[in-house]
């Protein structure tokens, strides 16, 4: 369901119902039951047979909801928090760097909440895999479900196993590594056996602290990886709002402009039609930007490098 697209809301869907850009949660869609919200009741009955994308009402008529279909997008913003997640400008940096399409093989270490697999699965299908290791048996046993329950079991295999003690179990296999742990330097030198060596294999290790990314480096050159580099995300939203363009007529005759915010929410967005002339005359308005008052800050540190092929004489 992740990897692939349908058009129409069937039993036994899992669905993505969107109230606002902060207020998003998961429904599995079964007749008879009911989704209810401070807007009121939606009886999955009713949601059956529309296509997604659809604005559905509640019995109460005091508000409604949208029916979307799952991506890996929407179910990071979704996911149940087992551990720290990846966000997506981690995701598709590092989805990027590790030249990750169709067709690769991948492996991960560890799985945590599964929001970084459901990425890979998506970018590798139809036909590449994904290796993925957990340490913690319960965090691996529900990721396993997930995975069944998103028709992602035939692209990902997960393990319950601890890969800084007894490795990867494999060799010579995986295009590229990401290593999520918090000592990335002792799995090192698993990765490089587990990567190919008839091609450029690459590996991301993700950390949040900078002498995490020390001793990951030093390690990464010990065992013959190049191009070491570090990096790290901070992402910038930016709010828009309409204003007025006052010509110089309007400031030669004195008339004030003034902006009228609307306190819609908590966030106190301004209405996009808040400009207005204390004479009503109307005037040209454009569109100004700026940052949003609260920024994501640093989530990790994110260390890539590369592993040349081997020789052949």
């Amino acid at each position: 369901m992740f990897h692939e697209y349908k058009n129409i809301v069937e039993n036994g869907d899992l669905v993505v119902v969107y109230s606002t850009p902060e207020t998003m949660t998961t429904m599995t869609v079964s007749e008879g039951q009911i989704f209810n919200n401070r807007f009121g009741s939606f009886r999955h009955s009713d949601m059956v047979g529309l296509k997604y994308g659809s604005k559905i009402q509640s019995h109460t008529g005091r508000g409604f909801v949208y029916l979307l279909h799952p991506t890996p997008a929407l179910w990071t913003q979704v996911v149940p928090h087992r551990t720290q997640i990846l966000y997506l400008p981690d995701i598709s940096f590092i989805s990027l760097y590790l030249n990750l399409m169709p067709g690769k093989i991948v492996i991960e270490s560890g799985t945590g909440s599964g929001s970084f697999s459901h990425s890979i699965a998506r970018t590798i299908a139809p036909s590449g895999h994904l290796y993925t290791f957990e340490y913690h048996e319960l965090r691996a046993n529900a990721a396993r479900k997930e995975f069944d329950e998103h028709s992602l079991a035939n692209m990902v295999t997960i393990e319950h196993r601890d890969v800084i003690a007894n490795g990867f179990g494999r060799t010579n296999l995986a295009d590229a590594v990401f290593l999520d742990l918090p000592a990335p330097w002792d799995a090192v030198e698993a990765a490089k056996q587990a990567l190919r060596k008839d091609t450029i294999g690459r590996i991301c290790c993700f950390s949040p602290c900078i002498e995490q990314v020390q001793r990951t480096t030093l390690a990464l050159n010990e065992h013959g990886f190049a191009e070491i580099r570090m990096f790290e995300c901070l992402a910038k939203d930016y709010e828009f709002r309409n204003a007025p363009l006052p010509d110089i007529d309007v400031a030669i005759s004195g008339k004030k402009v003034s902006f009228k915010s609307v306190k819609s929410d908590k966030k106190r967005k301004r209405d996009e039609d808040a400009a207005s002339v204390d004479d009503k005359d109307e005037l040209p308005t454009m569109i100004l930007t700026k940052p949003v008052d609260e920024v994501r800050g640093h989530t990790s540190y994110l260390t890539f490098a590369i592993l040349a092929p081997k020789e052949h004489d």
